[in-house]
């Protein structure tokens, strides 16, 4: 509960906060905005706890690591990513997937995984999950960049359908 209501207002346009160019807002100022059944103890749990590491806390602030739909700028250094990341997705998006590719619709950027079972799990969130294997090395030597959020979340503008598998 309290993880959705930070990603609400820390990921997408809010009414009661409004984050820095770089997506931080004050854990006070946050504080004074929060529904009373939240507490800073609770925030604090719910960033620690979470198993995807959603929000990071310094220095008395907070931010979303990724899937912002309002403009920010988190930093992020283009790197070589591994040779294939995963994308999990559902079955209502896969004709679309396999004719346009993976967009990164609302959002700053696609999310990719490491591993095909944080794709699963992403997947699953709208039914049964379907895996793309993204062949990301190959994007990148042909000048597709590639940027890791601090929870490990692998990103980039788009994937075209040419850089895509379908996994059984």
């Amino acid at each position: 509960r309290v993880s959705k209501w930070l990603s609400r207002h820390l990921r997408h346009h809010s009414e009661l906060v409004t984050p820095d160019p770089q997506g931080w807002v004050s854990l006070n100022t946050l504080l004074l905005v929060v529904p009373n059944w939240m507490t800073l103890e609770a925030i604090k749990l719910a960033v620690s706890g979470n198993d995807k590491q959603r929000f990071t806390i310094d220095d008395n602030r907070i931010r979303a690591n990724q899937g912002h739909s309002i403009k920010v700028d988190l930093g992020l250094v283009a790197v070589e990513p591994p040779e294939f990341l995963y994308h999990g997705t559902f079955h209502a998006a896969v004709a679309a997937i396999e004719a346009e590719g993976l967009s990164k619709m609302k959002r700053h950027h696609v999310h990719m995984s490491t591993d095909t079972d944080t794709a699963v799990t992403v997947g699953r969130r709208s039914g049964t999950p379907v895996l793309f294997k993204v062949r990301a090395r190959e994007m990148s030597r042909v000048g597709y960049h590639f940027f890791c959020s601090d929870n490990g979340v692998w990103l980039t503008e788009r994937v075209p359908p040419d850089y895509l598998e379908r996994m059984p």
